[in-house]
């Protein structure tokens, strides 16, 4: 038999509404109390439209009243409502959305919600939806119920006028047993200050026991109240970051950007927050809490500071637990970035007391900001605490007394020659930690009378005084004992006099004789072969470590009188060990053997002496 062409039926997906509300709770969303902010969401997109539709109504005529006994859970707005074409539209096809019809698409930004799953989250908590809704937009306009079960069933009755009043919507869900968590009056009364504190709608609660319904929010966001005095409203907005936040912040700053409808604050952390951690912010979006970890609001530097905002303009996800990565969101981002460095920048202009217990707490913030901030490098790079030879200082205390500062590589390096170089007066700012090394390289921009270079093995020994000629000369067998002792750390020893003189011996190890040492023993490995004789003439090039005696230390003066070889290792030996640790760094296992052995053949020359 021939089959006829282009017999393919188009055909409908079949949702499985069970394995939807599944994927629901255990991936979009991330607890079932959102069940709560969808409905609220939803109330307060129907009374925006109700007011786009009777623009003359007085501010505070439609609002939201929740009812929860225990028994079940109620939404009730006297938004725009539903008709019972609305209803099988939009009641009964899931992702589509009443805010994309009869072009309320075009003012989409007047609305939370957008993807149009919101009233799905009720399945979480509850087997069944109860809508009962009558729309604003006809006199005399019929009232709708609707039933939504979780096996994807629904029902529709048209009811009289008189089964609502009043044009808006109810939602009621009687709660599952397993849902008593999130359904209990008091959890609702919670969750809904959570999301709706914020609100421009009035909302309020009622726990059925036949008191006055509590305001869930009873106050503008504070930051769009008055205050009789400008210390009033700043004592008002800490308070606020206090009750939000759990800490009093050392200042808070105002946000405030017309162009996306954004306002908030940012409370400056009082004490310092460990170096890449970024805390969560807490964004509404047309006063309904979005998140309360949104990172994305700031650039990374800014982890000094937590912010709540308010905005108008920001896009949810569609889990609205998150903003939509875009253009909008960039342009926020970078604009809440300046009113920080503005912010930073009236700090150092006219409140020191302020800036320096900031820089106290959270100098490396400003750190990476100044790295890439030429603005907040001129202003603040003078105040930025370093640690130096001088111990810990500003940059500008600093440049006063060294018009040459040097800059170490790293921590370790630092750590070596400090106590050196500052008896010797030297002026060395450890460049070890973050963005150190890179910003006193700049001192040169703010101060033009400043040189900056780095330290190198070089410069400090330039600065320890020789011995004498007939010194050196008693002293050279005992130095050749010590070179060949430590020749399998690639370690030279030389002689010098140097303060403090409690200081018996310096270690100048740079990186690249520590790298050499990894070249020399590839090298070992390789012998014979052409990669050998590579890694060998690497291995001539390049500078090795440094053990530096102390003439003018008492120890040191007998080590180098001391005749007999074998304890004239040993002693080598022991010094090198003692200088490797109190430079700080990781010793390796053969130090750390070294040092050991060092020791206890000491221990065992002492014993024989004595007996």
């Amino acid at each position: 038999m021939i089959l006829p062409e282009n017999t393919a039926a188009d055909r409908t997906f079949q949702v499985d509404l069970r394995g939807l509300v599944d994927l629901l709770s255990h991936h979009l969303y991330s607890s079932p109390r959102v069940y709560l902010r969808e409905l609220l969401q939803n109330a307060v997109d129907a009374l925006t439209a109700r007011h786009a539709l009777e623009p003359a109504a007085p501010a505070g005529a439609f609002g939201i009243r929740l009812y929860a006994d225990g028994a079940v859970v109620r939404v009730e707005d006297d938004g725009v409502g539903l008709t019972e074409a609305d209803v099988h539209t939009f009641l009964a096809t899931i992702g589509r959305s009443s805010k994309r019809a009869e072009k309320i698409a075009e003012q989409r930004g007047d609305f939370i919600g957008q993807f149009g799953i919101g009233l799905l989250s009720c399945f979480l908590v509850a087997d069944e939806i109860h809508v009962l809704s009558r729309s604003a937009r006809t006199p005399d306009a019929p009232a709708v119920e609707w039933r939504g079960r979780g096996d994807g069933s629904y029902t529709v009755h048209v009811l009289p006028a008189s089964a609502r009043p009043r044009p808006g919507t109810t939602v009621t869900l009687t709660p599952r047993a397993d849902a008593g968590e999130w359904t209990r009056p008091a959890q609702v009364h919670a969750l809904a200050r959570h999301f709706g504190s914020l609100l421009r709608h009035p909302v309020t609660f009622d726990d059925g026991t036949g008191g006055p319904g509590a305001s869930v929010n009873p106050e503008a966001a504070p930051w769009a109240r008055t205050y009789p005095t400008p210390g009033a409203r700043s004592r008002a907005l800490a308070a606020y970051g206090e009750e939000v936040f759990g800490f009093r912040p050392l200042d808070t700053i105002e946000l405030d950007l017309p162009a996306v409808g954004l306002k908030g604050i940012a409370c400056v952390l009082p004490e310092t927050v460990p170096a890449g951690r970024r805390h969560g912010h807490r964004v509404h979006v047309k006063g309904m809490l979005l998140s309360e970890q949104a990172e994305e609001i700031l650039p990374e530097w800014a982890f000094f500071v937590r912010c709540v905002v308010d905005a108008e303009s920001l896009r949810p996800t569609a889990s609205r637990e998150s903003l939509y990565e875009d253009d909008t969101l960039a342009a926020v981002r970078d604009a809440l970035a300046e009113r920080l460095r503005a912010w930073i920048a009236r700090a150092a202009a006219s409140d020191p007391d302020l800036l320096n217990r900031f820089l106290q707490a959270h100098h490396l913030a400003v750190k990476s900001l100044a790295v890439h901030d030429d603005e907040i490098l001129r202003m603040l790079l003078p105040w930025l605490p370093f640690e130096t030879t001088d111990g810990h200082t500003t940059l500008d205390e600093f440049a006063r007394t060294h018009r040459t500062v040097l800059v170490t590589s790293s921590v370790e390096e630092f750590r070596q020659v400090a106590a050196i170089a500052s008896a010797a007066g030297l002026g060395v700012v450890n460049g070890g930690y973050t963005y150190d090394r890179e910003l006193v390289h700049r001192l040169p921009e703010i101060r033009s009378e400043v040189t900056v270079a780095d330290l190198d093995p070089a410069t400090l020994t330039a600065h320890l005084d020789p011995v004498d000629r007939e010194t050196e000369l008693a002293a050279a067998a005992y130095l050749a004992q010590a070179r060949d002792a430590l020749a399998v750390f690639d370690c030279d020893v030389a002689l010098r006099t140097f303060q403090p003189a409690s200081a018996p011996a310096l270690l100048v190890d740079s990186r690249e004789a520590r790298h050499e040492r990894t070249r020399s023993q590839l090298a070992r490995e390789q012998e014979g072969g052409l990669w050998g004789d590579i890694l060998g003439a690497l291995r001539q090039e390049a500078p090795r470590a440094q053990l530096i005696l102390n003439q003018l230390n008492p120890l040191v003066r007998t080590a180098v009188a001391i005749d007999e070889p074998e304890l004239a290792r040993t002693s080598a030996e022991a010094l090198y060990g003692q200088a490797a640790l109190l430079s700080r760094r990781p010793l390796r296992p053969a130090e750390s053997s070294l040092i050991n052995r060092s020791f206890l053949d000491l221990l065992a020359h002492a014993l024989r002496k004595d007996s």
